[in-house]
């Protein structure tokens, strides 16, 4: 089975390529959801000196003042006895260093070129792999020295803002708190206690180390300390003898500065006792077993983070659709499927699938029938009205039985007033299926990634429509016209008898213009354009239906269609040109889902294997 530390540090080197790391983000990652060691201290605490006990190498940038001015990812990977140690930078991929004073310089550039040639911070991690048969496999985050004052060259701020990155990384509840205190001074004033405390009150996540046991005043020591009886943490307190200022400028070896501290702890009786559980290389060891526990504990959430994060992703990027074809039939099919996409939707808003459709109905059940109310019938129907048409249909022979032409043309000109509202049906409906195209467009996902063919299609469906109006409108008009244009024999047969009923036929033929008369004309006229009326209610409709509504669902994309067969691969290229966030967006979801996956099958593998 693969090392837990090994496949922890892998998925962190990929999650820190793809920058899917929560350094400064409040977002969950894997990255976060990790375990990792954040080493912390204030400034001349001996954490360097830990570091390179630990690696057993020089290669950390020494100096005065603020050294660590970014954070320092440092994984250790253990390889086989007699290889050769190097040493990897993730900034600088497939350059190994053999030469670690080269390692430590390159961490010096690289910090300067983020922050400058000057003392200021910067929380963007630098990300080392160190490769050794000599190292044990552990990952351990560097953060910058806790300080209390600012120094020449830095803002007022710094403080405050190296306890802020400090906060942002130990904060985490996967992070494991390395506190460096110096033994001689006072553990009440160490800032590495101070801090940890804010953040773990309860010491669960906290490692104490102590460091410059060996330059206590004389007559003291830290035993008490070392035994947990000051400070007491939930895991043992790791005593450490760093090398002297002295043994680092003579570049004396760092095994034997390995062997003198062991010799130091069994040779001082005050330590003898507590000699198997002190040093750099115990505390190596310890912390790397730490770790492996901490992440054995933490592989069911992670496991649950994992799968959470891939449905997220798989989700967004079908939300972002599949990338562009590269030939010219690949664009042309997946703008057809582009366009079908949006006619099944439009569709649906019709048949009542999606909401929209039902609007229509009301222009019908509503607007029509109240338009046609609203017809001013009566004064058409007026006596004067009455009086002259009739007069005129007669020319210079008054009529003998009933004025045939008067009652024509009071017919036509209050029927003809029908055009009106049902020309207006028309132009509502339109406008209702323009705003269902609309509402298609934008709840066609797939148009929102190619903005030109958004357009297109917006366009080349408002331009069907336009068509299927004036189609439309034609013949719905044709319809008032028709009535117009011919009266059903049934109701001229009935004025003869109504003659019979109740008229007398002997009388003068210019008694017929006096007002009763005119009246039932003018009753009878109204009667059979109601009678029309009620019988277009019912047909506008059905017009509209046929040459708006059921055009719009069968034929709505049909010429652009043509158009699009017509098309060269330059301009078909031009509707598919999608919005180049939208592209990078998807790579990116793309490696980062290529990521969780891969981490899910090791993870997984891991879990089954326990």
């Amino acid at each position: 089975m693969e090392n837990l530390i090994t496949l922890v540090n892998k998925i962190q080197r990929a999650c820190t390529a793809l920058g899917d790391h929560g350094e400064a983000s409040a977002l969950p990652t894997l990255w976060d959801s990790l375990p990792a060691i954040a080493v912390v201290g204030g400034q001349s605490s001996g954490k360097s000196s830990v570091l390179e006990s630990i690696v057993g190498k020089d290669f950390l940038p020494r100096g005065s003042g603020i050294v660590t001015r970014r954070p320092l990812v440092l994984q250790l990977h253990k390889i086989d006895e007699g290889s050769r140690e190097y040493a990897e930078f993730l900034h600088l991929p497939r350059k190994r260093f053999t030469d670690f004073a080269a390692v430590r310089k390159e961490i010096q550039d690289e910090t300067d070129r983020e922050t400058g040639r000057t003392k200021q911070i910067s929380s963007v991690p630098i990300h080392l792999s160190i490769y050794s048969p000599n190292v044990v496999n552990l990952t351990l985050i560097d953060l910058p020295g806790l300080t209390k004052v600012a120094v020449e060259g830095q803002p007022d701020s710094i403080v405050q803002d190296i306890e802020n990155m400090v906060r942002s990384y130990i904060e985490k509840p996967n992070c494991i708190i390395l506190a460096i205190s110096p033994a001689n001074q006072d553990l009440a004033t160490s800032d590495a206690i101070k801090i940890s405390r804010e953040v773990d009150p309860t010491g669960e996540r906290t490692l104490g180390v102590l460091t410059k046991i060996d330059l206590m005043d004389k007559g003291t020591d830290a035993v008490d300390i070392l035994e947990g009886k000051s400070y007491r943490l939930k895991f043992p307190w790791v005593g450490v003898v760093n090398r002297s200022q002295a043994d680092i400028n003579k570049n004396v070896d760092m095994i034997a500065a390995r062997r003198r501290e062991r010799e130091y702890f069994a040779s001082t009786p005050e330590y003898k006792h507590l000699a198997h559980r002190m040093g750099s290389e115990h505390l190596a060891k310890m912390l790397s077993k730490h770790l492996e526990t901490v992440i054995k504990s933490r592989i069911p959430g992670i496991q649950s983070l994992i799968n959470k994060t891939i449905l997220e992703l798989e989700t967004e990027l079908s939300r972002l659709g599949k990338p562009i074809a590269a030939d010219a039939g690949g664009k042309l099919y997946m703008i057809m499927e582009i366009c079908r996409l949006f006619d099944q939707i439009y569709k649906e808003h019709l048949d009542g699938v999606r909401p929209g459709g039902d609007k229509i109905y009301y222009v019908f059940d509503n607007q029509l029938p109240a338009a046609l109310k609203r017809l001013q019938f009566d004064k058409q129907l007026s006596m004067e009205n009455i009086r002259k048409l009739i007069t005129e249909a007669d020319g210079y022979q008054p009529h003998l039985i009933a004025p045939e032409q008067g009652y024509r043309r009071l017919i036509e000109s209050s029927v003809i007033s029908i055009r009106g509202p049902a020309e207006a049906s028309v132009d509502a409906v339109h406008a209702l299926l323009k705003e269902l195209v609309h509402k298609a467009i934008s709840e066609t996902h797939e148009l929102k990634q190619y903005p030109a063919l958004r357009v297109e299609v917006g366009n080349a469906a408002i331009e069907s429509l336009d068509r299927m109006r004036e189609l439309s409108k034609k013949a719905t008009l044709q319809l008032v016209d028709m009535e117009c244009s011919y009266l059903t024999v049934d109701f001229f047969r009935k004025l003869p008898q109504d003659v019979e009923k109740g008229g007398n036929p002997t009388h003068s033929i210019f008694d017929r213009y006096n007002d009763a008369y005119l009246r039932r004309i003018g009753t009878t006229v109204l009667s059979y354009v109601n009678m029309v009326c009620a019988s277009l209610r019912n047909s506008i409709p059905k017009s509209i239906v046929y040459c708006q509504v059921r055009e719009a669902k069968k034929s709505l994309l049909d010429h652009f269609f043509t158009e699009l067969g017509k098309m060269d691969p330059k301009r078909l290229s031009s509707l598919l040109n999608e919005d180049p966030a939208i592209m990078e967006r998807r790579t990116a979801l793309a490696k980062r889902l290529e990521l969780y996956r891969s981490a899910q099958v090791e993870v997984d593998a891991v879990a089954w294997s326990k």
